[in-house]
């Protein structure tokens, strides 16, 4: 299975996990297929755990500079 390309979004990933469902539900798959199709789930969750860790940061700091600015204020 190809890496996960520089560009690659959140949706994206999420949408090709659940395809990969889908067809582990629906479809025969041999092992081969099945431990390449695993890896490949694997690495879309590693991803998307990051990219959600790093908006959770993100939005912490915008609400603590908030927090910052409300302080100044008063």
């Amino acid at each position: 299975m190809p890496e996960l390309p520089a560009d690659q979004t959140y949706r994206d990933a999420i949408a090709e996990l659940e395809t990969l469902l889908r067809r582990l539900e629906t479809e025969n798959v041999d092992v081969d297929e099945l431990t390449a199709s695993a890896q490949r789930a694997a690495d879309l969750i590693r991803f998307c755990k990051q990219r959600l860790r790093t908006a959770e940061a993100t939005l912490d700091r915008v609400f603590d500079s908030l927090d910052d600015d409300d302080q100044e204020d008063a």
